[in-house]
């Protein structure tokens, strides 16, 4: 079942997303040539003890990071740790998440290492974060799941092919409800899988983090033997972009957005909802 939310359910989720934001802002920051992963995921660590946030992400199922730490041709769900070491060049995705008296925030950011960078990594961040957009913009009241599916990937098949030859929209892995808890229903492809109908209505209280994956390459994924951290198959690099979005009667309101939105939806038409917390 979709859990639909109060205005004052989706003020709460504001205040964890606002979170999450500074806890991208700082751990971007921190992603220098020379830092570990484990030192961005004690970055986030301290941005969650000062806001007197929860993190969602450790402990669950397991995994041991306050955050998801994926470089290069990891896809998500990289684990933190003191071997993996940036260097000038590197791409990495950053997944994070907080909750807020019970209520959750989660999104994720890939951010580019030092220099020297090929252009169509610059390229492959845009059309992924672009997409990402698409997407919000088409979380209208009236529409349906498959709508924000159809924006996203409709976004991303629009774009010139990479030097790689194409851009692959990653299968297995997409975007997802929240609120009371990190992942609900319902689950939301990047594609439009025609078998799997057009899913529920949008309609004001529902709440879903919107993120499309994409690889120089393939869809295809792998998982490493720690069960956590997902590989493309064939070694090409992605990128990850994320945001949870609250759909209200006034519009979208982009909770871990630290403008809501506003802006970035205005460029595409929407008017993002007003801000509960002002």
């Amino acid at each position: 079942m979709v859990e639909i939310k109060t205005p004052e359910q989706i003020a709460k989720m504001r205040e964890a997303g606002l979170v999450v934001a500074a806890m991208h802002r700082e751990c971007a920051a921190a992603a220098v040539p020379g830092a570990t992963t484990k030192d961005l995921d004690e970055v986030a660590a301290k941005v969650l003890a000062e806001h007197g946030a929860k993190p969602n992400f450790l402990g669950y199922g397991g995994f041991t990071g306050n955050i998801c730490t994926s470089v290069n041709e990891v896809v998500v769900h990289g684990i933190p740790g003191t071997d993996t070491v940036l260097k000038s060049g590197d791409i990495i995705s950053i997944d994070a998440g907080a909750i807020i008296d019970g209520w959750h925030g989660d999104a994720a950011l890939t951010v580019f290492v030092g220099e020297g960078h090929a252009p169509e990594l610059h390229e492959l961040s845009r059309v992924t974060e672009e997409s990402m957009w698409a997407g919000i913009a088409a979380m209208r009241k009236g529409n349906r799941l498959v709508d924000i599916s159809k924006a996203v990937e409709g976004y991303i098949r629009r774009q010139p092919r990479p030097a790689s030859g194409k851009y692959g929209i990653i299968e297995d892995y997409g975007g997802h409800g929240i609120g009371s808890q990190m992942h609900m229903d319902p689950h939301l492809l990047n594609y439009v899988e025609r078998r799997r109908g057009r899913g529920p209505k949008l309609v004001p209280g529902m709440c879903l983090a919107i993120e499309p994956m994409v690889s120089l390459g393939t869809a295809k994924t792998h998982v490493l033997d720690d069960e956590w951290t997902v590989l493309t198959n064939d070694g090409t690099w992605s990128s990850h972009w994320e945001h949870s979005v609250a759909l209200t009667e006034e519009g979208p309101l982009v909770l871990t957005a630290p403008d809501g939105g506003k802006a970035k939806l205005a460029e595409l038409g929407v008017t993002a909802a007003p801000d509960p917390l002002g």
